[in-house]
């Protein structure tokens, strides 16, 4: 009974962090599409280092380049983590949830270094809306995606006790 709330309960955070790794990748895709088509004349001004990095985000402080690559990375992972994860959890047998909790894992950890960077980002100072609302997104995801970890880990223990129970009965 109790993997039957654990298995629904895994399914629903994943379609959750599906959607709010969807809306990460977009927020950063249109940051990253910004910043290349104002690179050329907004970084002209600026001083040899910040020059050497090829993207230069008008949007932000000197933070947000990398917290825009990370939260892109970290959405695109997400994304694919979760759709291969509901598909494992849909299976709901040992080696399944044991990939499903290890690419939760791996997603979990990236995107930790984005909210990282987006503490470090509001740390600095001044940004702009849309920003703001990526810093947001990314630290809910964070929690929401440990939530989904916790979930699918509990489906392990549930399934490999049940296991064992199998086997104690032969």
């Amino acid at each position: 009974m109790a993997t039957g709330a654990s298995k629904s309960a895994a399914i629903g955070f994943l379609m959750l962090n599906f959607l709010l790794y969807g809306i990460i990748t977009i927020i950063a895709s249109w940051a990253v599409n910004h910043g290349i088509e104002r690179s050329r004349e907004t970084a002209s001004v600026l001083s040899i280092p910040a020059r050497i990095f090829p993207i230069y985000f008008p949007v932000g402080n000197m933070a947000s380049g990398f917290f825009i690559i990370f939260s892109l990375i970290a959405g695109v992972v997400g994304m694919v983590s979760s759709i291969i994860s509901i598909n494992n959890v849909i299976q709901w047998n040992l080696s399944n949830l044991h990939a499903a909790a290890a690419s939760s894992l791996l997603t979990w950890l990236l995107t930790l270094l984005a909210m990282g960077l987006a503490c470090k980002e509001i740390n600095m100072g001044w940004t702009d809306s849309n920003l703001r609302a990526l810093e947001t997104l990314t630290i809910v995801v964070s929690a929401t995606q440990l939530l989904c970890m916790g979930t699918i880990q509990a489906g392990v223990e549930g399934v490999e006790s049940g296991e064992h129970m199998r086997l104690r009965m032969r």
